[in-house]
C-alpha cells in the first residue's frame, strides 16, 4: 500500500479539527501510510514535518516527498521526540499536531513483522529497527513480569495462566514465531464462537510493551504541548482504552480552569494550556466502520493550545519498563 492509497481512520474528522491553513506549519507525528500528510499538503502553502519510527513507512513516503516539492520533511524517529525533530528543522512553534496512535494496518498485514497471530512469522513486533523483540521479552522476562505485562497492557484477566504457560513452554523450546505463541495462549485461554481470538490481548500487550507505546504517547503529548503556538491544535486518534485514557487524562488536566482548594488558598492555580474542542470522543460512523472494521474502536480527541505556559511533565509511569524487564530488574 502506498501513501496515495492510504485512507486514515476518522481522516475527515481529524482534518476538520486540525483545520490546516495556508502558510501554517504542521506535524504529522505518526506518518504511517501518509493519509493525514497528504490531506494537510492538499492545503496550498502548508509546510509539514512528518515522523515515523518505521523505516518501511519512511521509504513508502518518498513519492509524497517528491510531490510536495519541498513542503514535506519526512523524519525517521520516535514521535515522542517531535519537539527535537522540529528544532532540528529550525521550527520552534507549529500550528497543529496530528497523531494516529498504535500499530498500523500495513504493519499488521506484513507477516515478517510479527505483529499478528493471523500470519505465521517471526515473533518480532518492533515498529522500529532497534531494541528487544517480542521473542526476546518472552524468552527473558520473569513469570511475574510477564503476568504484569499481559494484564496491564492487554487487560487479559487470565494473565497469570498465560505467563505460567509461556514459562513452561520456553523451557522445552524457544518461542520464536507468532504461531507458536498463539498456540500456547490458546491452550489456556478458552473462547466461545464469535469471541476475539484467545491470543488477541496477549499480542496487544507484548506489542505495546516492546514499543513502549504508552510511555511514547505520554511523552509525545507533552512535546506537542511545548511546540504548539497559541491557537494551534492537537488532534489524537487512538484505538484502545489504554491509549484513550492517557489522551483524555492529559487533555482534561491541561484544560482545567479555576477550582483551587479553599483549604489551600496559597496554592496558585496553573492556567489551562489547552481548551477542549471535543467534550466526548468522536467515533466513526456506520459507513466508515462497514468499509474499515478497525475504525470501530477509534476515538478522536482534539484541543486548542492557549497562550499559557506548558505544564510540568506528569509523574513517571507506574508500569514495568522494557529496560528493567530485559535486565531482570
Amino acid at each position: 500500500m502506498t501513501s496515495a492509497d492510504h485512507i486514515p481512520v476518522l481522516g475527515r474528522e481529524a482534518l476538520n479539527y486540525l483545520a490546516p491553513r495556508a502558510a501554517g506549519i504542521y506535524v504529522d507525528a505518526t506518518f504511517g501510510g501518509g493519509g493525514y500528510s497528504r490531506a494537510i499538503l492538499d492545503v496550498p502553502g502548508t509546510r509539514l514535518i512528518a515522523i515515523d519510527r518505521d523505516r518501511t513507512a519512511i521509504a513508502g513516503g518518498s513519492e509524497l516527498v517528491a510531490h510536495a516539492a519541498g513542503r514535506l520533511t519526512l523524519v525517521e524517529d520516535r514521535f515522542s521526540n517531535l519537539a527535537e525533530v522540529c528544532a532540528a528543522q529550525g521550527v520552534d512553534a507549529v500550528d497543529g499536531v496530528v497523531m494516529d496512535v498504535g500499530v498500523s494496518s500495513m504493519q499488521l498485514d506484513q507477516a515478517g513483522r510479527g505483529f499478528s497471530f493471523r500470519l505465521e512469522g517471526p515473533l518480532d513486533m518492533r515498529m522500529g529497527q532497534a531494541g528487544p523483540t517480542a521473542a526476546d521479552v518472552v524468552a527473558r522476562a520473569s513469570e511475574g513480569d510477564l503476568a504484569d505485562i499481559i494484564y496491564l497492557f492487554g487487560e487479559e484477566r487470565h494473565s497469570r495462566k498465560v505467563a505460567r504457560a509461556i514459562v513452561a513452554a520456553r523451557q522445552e523450546a524457544p518461542i520464536a514465531t507468532t504461531r507458536a505463541l498463539a498456540d500456547i495462549v490458546a491452550r489456556v485461554v478458552r473462547s466461545k464462537p464469535g469471541d476475539i481470538h484467545p491470543a488477541t490481548r496477549t499480542f496487544q500487550a507484548l506489542r505495546i510493551f516492546v514499543n513502549e507505546e504508552l510511555d511514547e504517547l505520554k511523552t509525545a503529548l507533552a512535546a506537542a504541548e511545548r511546540v504548539l503556538r497559541p491557537g494551534g491544535r492537537l488532534v489524537v486518534v487512538s484505538f484502545h482504552s489504554l491509549e484513550d485514557r492517557i489522551v483524555k487524562t492529559f487533555l482534561v488536566e491541561r484544560a482545567k480552569t479555576g477550582g483551587g482548594s479553599r483549604h489551600l488558598p496559597e496554592v496558585a492555580q496553573v492556567p489551562p494550556s489547552f481548551q477542549l474542542l471535543t467534550r466526548r470522543p468522536v467515533v466513526a460512523g456506520e459507513e466508515e466502520v462497514a468499509h474499515n472494521p478497525r475504525a470501530r474502536s477509534a476515538k478522536l480527541r482534539a484541543a486548542e493550545r492557549t497562550a499559557a505556559p506548558a505544564h510540568e511533565d506528569a509523574e513517571p509511569s507506574s508500569w514495568p519498563s522494557l529496560a528493567d524487564v530485559m535486565r531482570g530488574g
